[in-house]
């Protein structure tokens, strides 16, 4: 693995930061990004680089980065998302547009101008949630989170469709984690690094491309 990329979006803390570790225990090199370019990780194989993906800027001042260096990518994981709605019974302006900004609008955006940087054959994994599945959909809570990670989902169907043959490419349901993704987030069933954890292997599987995983049940979740 000593010569395998791996970038992961919002490393920063929660189950970005666990991941990142994992990774480079297991010998990966791994980029891993944040909005402030500062991620609290030391390690030879481990470079943080600034990213915001509600910046345009941003995003092709990322790209250009990989291109002048002619960096290629065995695995991307997308897991930077917000979530200020969570547990709120009807959706608010602000926090709707932030939500879509960070998680469609910046996911996509990012995903598609990195996406020429990876290898051929590299996994390319969404982080989602189920809360994001029309199926199984039964609260009326998280209007805007839900809707974005449902957006997400359909997303990663397209990117199957259009790389199929390419790249191994998954949504997945990381498990409610305990994470600050929005406010007091406590009482999550599994800490980030037992999160990450699963997350790592399912991506160090050979995934059947164009599923939705579900980490916490080891099985395929409803669309």
């Amino acid at each position: 693995m000593k010569n395998q990329l791996v970038l992961i979006t919002g490393a920063s803390q929660g189950i970005g930061h666990a991941l990142a570790q994992l990774y480079l225990q297991n010998g990966f090199h791994v980029i891993g990004t944040s909005r402030s370019g500062k991620i609290d990780i030391s390690h030879p194989a481990f470079e943080a680089m600034s990213l915001d993906l509600t910046q345009m800027d941003s995003i092709k001042e990322f790209e250009q980065y990989f291109s002048n260096k002619g960096l290629k990518i065995d695995q991307l994981i997308n897991n930077a998302g917000i979530g200020p709605d969570l547990g709120f019974s009807f959706p608010e302006e602000n926090s709707f547009d932030q939500t879509f900004d960070v998680n469609v609008k910046g996911q996509v955006f990012f995903t598609e101008a990195i996406i020429k940087h990876l290898n051929k054959g590299a996994k390319l994994i969404n982080v989602s949630s189920k809360m994001g599945s029309i199926e199984q959909c039964v609260g009326t809570d998280s209007v805007a989170y839900r809707m974005s990670k449902a957006a997400l989902n359909m997303y990663t169907k397209i990117l199957t469709n259009r790389y199929a043959g390419q790249y191994q490419i998954a949504t997945l349901h990381p498990g409610w984690v305990r994470t600050n993704i929005s406010g007091d987030n406590s009482k999550g069933r599994y800490s980030p690094e037992e999160s990450a954890n699963m997350i790592y292997q399912f991506v160090s599987s050979n995934f059947k491309t164009g599923i939705f995983w579900n980490v916490e049940t080891d099985s395929e979740s409803e669309w």
